[in-house]
């Protein structure tokens, strides 16, 4: 049996309106039934099943206990599929014998080897539930989890919501979110209890402490087809995305903005490479949404770079200048106020829409284009044939752009730069299906020269930043001096960074492309 759950973390406020929009909507028919349900978690002492993927549950519900195993859990984008094998457990007596499906039953005895199994964590929640259904004829039950969790003589309290596929389609459950959520101020809620549990024994918390989020590797392999890579990626930026919206929410961590801006970037870019499989108006839309949320966070991320970056790094190298410190701090007030404006933006429901319907696309197949006939095909093709003909076409872009290198105008080396950036997401994408000792060596020189048109980028947006109507210092001798002494340093490294690109050029063009 397959268990199939959307799952969001919930504030007090969401949880004592929830049921109240569920009727108002007819989503309910009935009222909320509350039980509590205690659950015990269990493994051997060095946690073998929990390293084999694998949960094993004795539950309480009223006066029935129910042993449960769980295998295979994947959490992407809140969507939670795992599978579930049940049976009673008269007493709470733990009976491995008793798992019914036998294959299931085989695999936890001999990961548990004969080794005792102990208690883990418990959890004590209270939980409303009542089962929605939609016009379209999707049955699901949403039940809201409220309690604790405890573990190694800790606990946490956890407020959850779940929406469980009963039947129907698996997009029916992103529906129901957004019907009851349409005002936003959602979280994903990215781990199971037990995962939470086991956080909590191990490391005293439920959840990972909060902080940006990098990319990530994604775990291609060539036997794979061209569907399931491009799902992998995207779930990938998914989260790096989904992760640093909560981030910049929480946290006054300037890395946060960056991140979330890479984030999105990787986004596109993998649209643009997996174009030929993921190609759809659904795609096209959720690029414009993430375009237009990049450059909400781009103005608050090109300030933190200007203000910390490049103006704190001319006054901690120059003491003499005393315009420079009160310089890098207006431009930190500045900042402030776009981190504001950003925060208001981040709960509100376009950019919730936006996140719920990426996670759908990547989950329940989102491409699909019904009229299309040959999709199918091009969806079942190896990997390799997708990665060769994404990685050709982008290092065709390249070249192109960068012909007569030397005599490119301001406009030209933009554009340059965003085509090399776009290169070197596509190279991270499918590195892993080539041999490092092939890739290393073209992924170096391209970082490289992404250094020499990095450096042109943030000088033009010192000489924009620090020249125009909103500029600071204004009518300030002494911060008008600091201005220039910015914009001429950052222009001069910028020079000095473009008299050697044709030779970065000339040595990334020598270098064999990899996937070839």
């Amino acid at each position: 049996m397959s268990e199939i759950e959307l799952k969001f973390l919930l504030d007090e406020l969401t949880s004592s309106e929830l049921w109240g929009r569920a009727k108002a909507l007819k989503l309910a028919s009935g009222s909320p039934k509350t039980r509590t349900l205690r659950s015990i978690y269990l493994d051997t002492p060095e946690h073998a099943l929990k390293k084999a993927g694998i949960a094993l549950r004795l539950r309480r519900d009223g006066r029935r206990w129910i042993q449960t195993v769980k295998t295979r859990a994947e959490l992407h984008g809140g969507l939670s599929q795992v599978g579930e094998v049940e049976n009673p457990a008269p007493g709470g007596r733990l009976c491995l014998e008793a798992i019914p499906d036998a294959a299931v039953r085989e695999e936890v005895v001999r990961r548990v080897s004969g080794a005792p199994l102990q208690p883990v964590c418990e959890t004590v929640i209270r939980r409303s539930a009542s089962e929605l259904s939609l016009e379209d004829g999707t049955r699901a039950e949403l039940a809201i989890d409220i309690g604790e969790i405890h573990a190694g003589g800790r606990s946490a309290e956890l407020r959850e919501l779940e929406i469980e596929l009963i039947e129907g389609s698996l997009g029916g459950l992103f529906d129901i979110a957004h019907l009851l959520f349409p005002e936003g101020g959602l979280r994903f809620s990215r781990l199971s209890k037990a995962a939470r549990g086991y956080l909590l024994a191990e490391q005293g918390w439920i959840d990972p402490p909060l902080a940006p989020r990098n990319a990530e590797d994604v775990a291609l392999d060539r036997a794979q087809i061209a569907e399931q890579a491009a799902r992998d990626v995207l779930r990938e930026c998914l989260d790096q995305v989904a992760t640093n919206v909560v981030v910049i929410r929480e946290l006054d961590d300037p890395e946060g903005p960056h991140q979330l801006r890479i984030g999105l970037r990787r986004l596109r870019s993998a649209f643009s490479v997996c174009a030929s499989v993921l190609k759809s108006p659904e795609m096209t839309r959720l690029s414009m949404e993430a375009r237009w949320l990049g450059q909400e966070v781009g103005r608050l991320r090109d300030i933190d770079v200007v203000a910390n970056n490049i103006v704190r790094r001319e006054a901690e190298a120059h003491a003499d200048e005393p315009g420079l410190p009160p310089l890098a701090d207006a431009l930190s007030r500045q900042a402030g106020g776009l981190r504001d404006h950003l925060r208001k933006v981040l709960p509100d429901a376009r950019v919730q829409a936006f996140l719920i319907d990426l996670a759908r696309f990547v989950e329940a197949r989102g491409w699909l284009v019904p009229q299309d006939f040959g999709q199918t095909e091009r969806l079942a093709a190896p990997v390799a044939e997708l990665a060769s003909q994404a990685l050709g076409k982008r290092w065709k872009k390249v070249g192109k752009r960068a012909r007569g290198l030397e005599t490119l105008t301001v406009e030209q080396r933009h554009e340059l730069r965003k085509e090399l950036k776009k290169l070197r997401y596509a190279v991270e994408f499918f590195s892993p299906l080539y041999p490092a000792k092939r890739v290393d060596p073209f992924l170096k020189r391209l970082k490289k020269l992404q250094t020499v048109f990095g450096d042109l980028n943030d000088a033009a947006a010192v000489r924009a930043m620090l020249t125009g109507a909103e500029a600071p210092g204004a009518g300030d001798p002494a911060a008008q001096r600091a201005i220039g002494w910015v914009i001429g340093a950052s222009q001069a490294r910028a020079e000095f960074g473009w008299a050697g690109a044709k030779t970065l050029w000339g040595s990334l063009d020598e270098t064999r492309p990899f996937w070839k």
